[in-house]
């Protein structure tokens, strides 16, 4: 059977509007997928507010992971708006479609084989738990960069923080709009405590665990 549609990944579809659109199977099992990757595939999720070192946490693994001949890629937010999403607002119903978007590709680069290092702040506890449904239950890691407010604003590296305090942005979420911390993700990681090498450290020797064949 293909990875696509693997039993063992359970991954769900998050829906089509037309029953004449049939899942297509390839020729390619899992097994032989992992085999020729040297890994078994997966999907980190990486979670907080802006300004908390998602991107930063998700390059560094990245490149690491690539040293060291692993394949991988990092799926970031505001890349993802230039295109894909880049018909998107910031309401919350853009803000859970864009969720569903990036959960959809990610679960696709999961069946190619690849560990994914995805970066947003997916604020809504409602859509992270669809991207998990998504993307398929064994291969969905949530990582919560559980950094508070106040460091992130100090860091405020795109002066987002500063214009939302003004009313320049709208929903800015921390500020205007609310983010739901997750109650008990897989992972969680405070750059404010640790210095950035330690904190990629510690998440990769995560990502090690999760994703040896």
């Amino acid at each position: 059977m293909a990875s696509g549609s693997d039993p063992q990944l359970g991954r769900q579809m998050s829906g089509k509007k037309s029953d004449n659109v049939v899942w297509q199977n390839g020729a390619v099992e899992t097994g032989d997928r992992r085999r020729l990757m040297g890994q078994k595939e997966g999907v980190f999720w990486f979670t907080g507010l802006s300004g908390s070192g998602k991107s930063a946490l998700a390059r560094g693994c990245e490149k690491k992971l690539i040293g060291s001949g692993r394949p991988a890629f990092v799926l970031d937010g505001d890349n993802l708006r230039h295109g894909l999403s880049g018909d998107l607002g910031f309401s919350p119903e853009d803000r859970s479609e864009n969720i569903r978007r990036a959960a959809e590709v990610a679960a696709l680069m999961a069946d190619a084989g690849l560990i994914v290092l995805t970066a947003f702040i997916s604020p809504y506890m409602r859509d992270r738990e669809q991207a998990r449904r998504i993307i398929g239950p064994g291969r969905f890691f949530e990582i919560y960069l559980d950094v508070p407010l106040s460091v992130c604003e100090a860091r405020d590296p795109k002066n987002l923080y500063k214009r939302a305090r003004t009313g320049e942005i709208p929903d800015f979420t921390g500020i205007s709009a609310p983010y739901e911390p997750p109650p008990d993700p897989d992972l969680a990681i405070n750059t404010a405590l640790d210095r950035a090498d330690r904190c990629i450290d510690a998440v990769m020797n995560y990502i090690t665990e999760k994703t040896q064949r």
